[in-house]
């Protein structure tokens, strides 16, 4: 997997983060620099922590799953993916509050990165560099964050279903690709 594939995947992981955080941006009247320090670094460090515990699991049972690596990569980024275009279509709001306390933190940080494991087992299954993809996940969820929280305090809801719209297609184009590599068309 090169730097472009993990580039997209950095940054279509960050887009559940970005979509918080936008949601978090319309609860506060004005955003103060631990607002974005706060969102930076619970949604980046979950984003980043979640695909090396999936690449560590996924370890265990390596020998097992090599023969359908493709298609399970192919199943992981469709149903990540599809779920990401099926919020977004939703037209269903996210009630976020406006507390940055470490509990309220912590449990977006857990729900936003939850798909982050499943990429970590992705990551596995097509050798991927983790050294590399976990800090590129985790660096680009840290940085689109706090910029969630600015377009959501400045520009409200508009961007959020855009942002998981287009995470998703780009989830579920790579899990074609691997599919395709998987059984030889590519």
């Amino acid at each position: 997997m090169g730097i472009i594939e993990l580039l997209l995947i950095a940054v279509s992981m960050s887009m559940d983060a970005f979509a918080v955080s936008i949601c978090k941006g319309l609860s506060v009247q004005k955003i103060q620099p631990r607002h974005a320090l706060s969102v930076g670094l619970w949604f980046g460090g979950f984003q980043g922590m979640m695909p090396v515990i999936g690449f560590a699991l996924t370890a265990l049972f390596a020998g097992y799953i090599e023969a359908v690596s493709a298609y399970i990569a192919f199943a992981l980024l469709a149903f990540i993916g599809g779920n990401m275009i099926r919020e977004a279509l939703s037209g269903d709001e996210e009630e976020v509050d406006d507390s940055f306390a470490a509990r309220t933190m912590l449990m977006l940080a857990i729900a936003t990165s939850i798909d982050a494991l499943a990429v970590g087992v992705t990551l596995r299954l097509q050798n991927a560099n983790i050294l590399l993809a976990a800090p590129l996940i985790a660096v680009t969820t840290g940085l689109l964050s706090p910029m969630g929280l600015k377009v959501g305090n400045v520009f409200g809801a508009r961007y959020k279903s855009r942002a998981e719209l287009v995470g998703g297609i780009v989830l579920v184009s790579l899990g074609v690709k691997f599919l395709l590599e998987g059984i030889g068309v590519l």
